[in-house]
């Protein structure tokens, strides 16, 4: 039961990483831009989630204000950061939206204090179950659950939408979707909308385990969530759902195997660095010649 409660943790850790790293392989395989600045919404979403529930008393609410204010932040950091500099090198994009990054930690840290924010009171029943001989709270479970139906509802909507198949062809060919009558800037829109919601999401989930929120709390997860981006074949959606649970499975098993010498967040990295020496192409591309 022991390597059933650390798979479980791993796939725990690994759908967050999912939600967090499909808004950037939308926008990468739409843009080839590396949205960096994702990692903020994230943040933003946890922190949203923490003063709306405060206020209200509902985590609820706090989750559906996380979500549709980090939609409205995606929508806003296309419009106003990227679209003028999509005629300009991918690069300058990518400093940009690090500098995005840096900005929001810092103003997270002026509105909230460097020492982040709490819930008043304990948000959701912390209780532990017995499940078939596992043990799991109720975050946990509330985290693998709604994780899994954001997934499988966003499979849903780009498989059987006409809205989600366009999208899917704006992706993988623009002028060919464009040439049929597709509208590139509405699906731009619309993908840092669902992009950012999930990352809202994700960010308003740990908050929920952690019972904690901090203005640095996006940076380690920029750099996983590049990595997995980077491990699933840049582009691919596919590609990053295998290398986020991958992910959350190894540094839920290396942390045990490896824990007097490294910690989870270099696990991480170097899983990354194994990965890419033997497929630089990542788990899913292909081999080029």
């Amino acid at each position: 039961m022991y390597y059933l409660d650390l798979t479980l943790n791993g796939l725990i850790f690994g759908s967050m990483y999912a939600l967090m790293a499909v808004g950037l392989t939308l926008v990468y395989g739409l843009l080839r831009i590396l949205h960096i600045a994702h990692a903020s919404v994230y943040a933003l979403g946890a922190f949203v989630t923490v003063i709306v529930a405060n206020a209200t008393g509902s985590i609820a609410l706090g989750i559906f204000a996380a979500m549709l204010v980090s939609a409205l932040m995606g929508g806003a950091i296309y419009r106003l950061l990227y679209q003028p500099l999509l005629a300009h090198p991918p690069y300058v994009a990518m400093v940009a939206s690090m500098g995005l990054l840096v900005f929001m930690e810092d103003a997270f840290r002026i509105l909230f204090g460097e020492q982040g924010l709490t819930f008043r009171s304990n948000p959701w029943p912390m209780q532990v179950f017995d499940v078939f001989g596992l043990t799991i709270n109720a975050v946990q479970i509330a985290m693998l659950v709604v994780s899994t139906l954001c997934l499988v509802a966003l499979g849903l909507f780009t498989t059987r939408t006409r809205i989600g198949v366009a999208w899917r062809a704006t992706v993988s060919n623009p002028t060919i979707a464009t040439s049929f009558g597709v509208d590139a800037i509405k699906v731009r829109y619309l993908n840092f909308f669902i992009g950012s919601a999930l990352a809202g999401l994700a960010g308003a989930l740990i908050a929920l385990l952690n019972n904690f929120v901090e203005p640095s709390m996006g940076f380690v997860v920029s750099y996983k969530a590049l990595a997995i981006i980077v491990l699933g074949g840049l582009g691919s959606i596919r590609g990053t759902l295998i290398a986020a649970f991958a992910l959350g499975l190894i540094e839920s098993y290396g942390t045990i195997a490896l824990r007097a010498y490294l910690d989870r967040d270099a696990l991480a990295f170097l899983f990354l660095i194994v990965i890419l020496m033997l497929r630089p192409q990542g788990l899913t591309g292909a081999r080029t010649a």
